[in-house]
């Protein structure tokens, strides 16, 4: 079905490998629109409990945007073209599923970019983030300076974003671009296990806390405490929440069934 990526389930994961290798998983816009269609799919599919990002090789995760496909476009067209990405990480932030990044080497522009709409990453030591557009003459278009700013702050995102330098798996830590760095060669493995973890939750409970944080994240205090309150009760209309509670009562471990 593609041509750009793999797309495979293991256990209840959705793996999406980035796979044009011979160019560093560079993403051009076929990728796009198959990443696209991938997260629909995987939304659509009741086996799927999560996502899981990876780029093929042993090089990088993606090195960011395939610059020779955008090199002579004009203003209008990069706009047109850009949107495409946008509505990518906008699905991405919005699937009510967890999406995990799992990146090992390179993962600069594109790539940095890709990992700041997931929920969780994991790096091993070999991972290598920024964001470095300034050093052919643009900027982050889809998204990424505001993303950044709010995970790392202003001074941190201009920093990275005017200076164009790469930020390390231990700095990238450290800042919170970053939730784990394991030992290189097991990004992979350790978000399956991470994603097995996930799925012994409530897929509705999941939904509803990654709704919690990035729409209300974005509220004011009152309007964000409001909606959590409206997200929490809705909850109590769930067959979940009556196993979950029933099972807590009882001492034994929950099945949940996302009803």
């Amino acid at each position: 079905m593609y041509e750009c990526i793999l797309y495979e389930q293991v256990e209840q994961a959705a793996v999406i490998t980035l796979n044009r290798p011979h160019v560093n998983n560079a993403m051009n816009m076929q990728m796009i629109r198959e990443i696209t269609s991938a997260l629909e799919r995987a939304e659509r599919d009741s086996e799927v409990k999560s996502l899981i990002f990876i780029g093929a090789g042993d090089k990088a995760f993606s090195a960011g945007a395939d610059i020779e496909e955008m090199a002579n476009d004009s203003s209008i067209v990069v706009r047109e073209k850009t949107q495409e990405w946008v509505k990518m990480f906008q699905k991405i932030e919005s699937i009510p599923k967890p999406v995990i990044a799992a990146v090992s080497g390179y993962a600069p522009a594109g790539g940095t970019e890709l990992t700041l709409a997931c929920d969780f990453v994991i790096t091993d030591r070999t991972a290598k983030f920024g964001l470095a557009e300034v050093n052919i003459g643009v900027i982050p278009g889809a998204g990424a300076t505001v993303r950044l700013t709010r995970w790392i702050g202003r001074a941190r995102a201009k920093e990275v974003l005017m200076t164009g330098k790469l930020i390390d798996a231990e700095l990238a830590y450290e800042w919170g671009l970053s939730n784990k760095i394991v030992e290189d060669g097991e990004v992979l493995s350790e978000a399956i296990t991470f994603a097995r973890e996930l799925s012994k939750k409530s897929p509705l409970s999941l939904a509803a806390v990654k709704r919690a944080v990035n729409i209300a994240g974005e509220m004011d205090m009152e309007k964000g405490i409001q909606y959590v309150l409206q997200e929490f009760a809705l909850l109590f209309s769930s067959e979940d929440q009556k196993e979950g509670m029933k099972a807590f009562i009882e001492k034994r471990k929950p099945e949940f069934q996302g009803k």
